[in-house]
């Protein structure tokens, strides 16, 4: 069997015997199988194997392409801007270094704005900044704060946010 996401959170599945449309959320399939007797049928069980691994998206999610590499990424359904997949994509509160400074910093949000068209308080893009030429402006901006920055009275959201573009920075390993 071979299973297709389509772009309304069903999946196509394709066997044999015919070709059937599958919407897991619901728990429905078109086979014959199913509509006689009702209860969950090899297309749905094939569908949900594949959502479980990772193999098509679940049906919250859909098909996007990591605006840094290029690879696709399940994201959810309703996503917009930039998407980033595991590799590239931060989450708030953690650690990462600046390539170009060696600098540590805390990621305090992944916007959904691209590096040339989030603006800084001075008017600029990110992707204005010459220490960004070498970086996607297509990319998102990942805002964070500088690590020395923090003092023990103060939480990283209440420090000076600076943004990069996400490939830019990366994940320390520790």
């Amino acid at each position: 069997m071979t299973v297709r996401p389509l772009r309304d959170r069903r999946y196509v599945v394709e066997t044999a015997g015919g070709v059937y449309v599958v919407a897991l959320d619901t728990g429905t399939c078109t086979c014959p199988d199913h509509a006689i007797r009702g209860s969950r049928c090899k297309h749905l069980r094939r569908v949900a194997i594949e959502v479980t691994a990772g193999s098509v998206p679940a049906p919250d999610e859909r098909v996007g392409i990591c605006a840094t590499c290029g690879d696709e990424t399940f994201v959810a359904f309703e996503a917009t801007g930039p998407q980033l997949c595991a590799r590239h994509g931060f989450e708030p509160g953690e650690t990462v270094t600046d390539r170009e400074t060696g600098k540590q910093l805390i990621v305090v949000s992944v916007t959904a704005h691209r590096a040339d068209s989030y603006r800084t308080e001075e008017g600029r893009t990110i992707a204005d900044y010459p220490t960004n030429a070498d970086y996607g402006a297509h990319e998102p901006v990942i805002e964070v704060v500088y690590l020395d920055s923090l003092r023990p009275e103060r939480e990283p959201t209440d420090a000076k946010r600076y943004g990069f573009p996400a490939s830019r920075l990366v994940r320390d390993r520790s």
